[in-house]
């Protein structure tokens, strides 16, 4: 970032530059890319009474130029206000940015791996039937075998009486089931 300190009508002082400069400090914190600030310092006579004029040119990568111009009785005051209202822009610009959701590759590596999974289903979806679970209830292994037996599916899904998920399936084998 370059900055430049111009003084019109005014003796620059090592105390106002330092100034100046700390202040243009403060606009790296918005992580901008700031290409320069310019700093031009006047004095006019108002009513043979001085009045400071400061203005602020800041040249921000993908931003137009930001011109901030402020008029006070007091110098550092109009430093001070000037700052305020381009750390405001700057703020505003800075979260703007970071608020834009970029789609990233993986995102979209990931949405085509997912259509296609999707496409498969759509596949099944003629020979696969959903089913919703009977009941919810605790289940004794000796209960659900009994059911199995009794009907002529392949498997039952039941919660044991520790609360664990649980499957009991007839084996290839006649007369034969696992457990799992």
């Amino acid at each position: 970032m370059n900055t430049s300190i111009v003084g019109r009508h005014i003796e620059l002082t090592d105390a106002i530059k330092d100034y100046v400069n700390s202040s243009v400090e403060i606009f790296k914190k918005y992580n901008l890319d700031i290409i320069s600030v310019n700093s031009i310092i006047d004095k006019e006579e108002r009513n043979s009474k001085p009045v400071f004029v400061f203005e602020f040119t800041l040249n921000v990568a993908h931003l137009d130029t930001i011109v901030v111009k402020q008029k006070d009785k007091d110098l550092y005051a109009a430093v001070d206000i000037a700052v305020d209202r381009v750390s405001k822009v700057l703020r505003r610009h800075h979260d703007k940015v970071s608020a834009h959701k970029a789609t990233k590759l993986t995102e979209i590596v990931s949405t085509e791996i997912e259509d296609a999974i999707a496409a498969e289903l759509d596949k099944f979806e003629s020979e696969i039937i959903p089913v919703r679970l009977a009941s919810y209830k605790p289940v004794d292994i000796e209960e659900a075998l009994t059911e199995l037996k009794g009907s002529n599916a392949v498997f039952k899904v039941f919660f044991d009486k520790d609360d664990n998920m649980r499957v009991l399936y007839r084996t290839s084998e006649e007369g034969k089931f696992g457990l799992y």
